[in-house]
């Protein structure tokens, strides 16, 4: 079998950062999807599920009610790894294009207080496990290491 392409990056030279994962074509509609990288790969501890599944319920929320993001928003989920997120946007985007968006989310992330969407029992298959404190800290984090002033290895794959 063929290495799919998000295994053929090297993950020891990989940092956190905004990176264009892959461009598929649907018909006549382009899909990128986006590596929103959070930790560094086999570098550093890698988030924990609560915290994950946490970021993903705001994320989801967020990004679907977007002014002008929300009709293009085809998925925001965990990576397998815990590094990171995956965001697949309908349309042919660059790292850059969507970092406004994500200065949103993420401040969004940073500053959210209160009870989390859609964590309940009626709403979530596991709804006890969420941590907001540390989906807090993660998206501070993310905002002052990688969308407040990316540079260029942050926006492009390592060779």
């Amino acid at each position: 079998m063929e290495k799919i392409t998000s295994f053929t990056i090297d993950h020891l030279k990989l940092k956190p950062g905004v990176y264009v994962s892959r461009k598929d074509t649907v018909g006549t509609e382009i899909i990128t999807t986006f590596d929103l990288r959070l930790t560094s790969p086999n570098d550093e501890p890698v988030m924990n599920t609560a915290e994950i599944h946490t970021i993903e319920h705001l994320a989801a929320t967020f990004l679907r009610n977007h002014e002008i993001f929300g009709e293009k928003v085809i998925y925001f989920g965990p990576m397998g790894c815990r590094t990171g997120f995956y965001l697949l946007l309908a349309g042919d985007y660059h790292s850059s294009d969507i970092l406004p968006l994500l200065r949103e989310l993420f401040q969004f992330i940073e500053n959210f207080t209160g009870e989390v969407p859609g964590a309940s029992a009626k709403d979530c298959g596991n709804y006890l496990d969420m941590n907001l404190p540390m989906a807090n800290y993660l998206a501070k984090r993310y905002l002052d290491n990688v969308l407040t002033n990316p540079k260029s290895e942050q926006l492009i794959y390592p060779n």
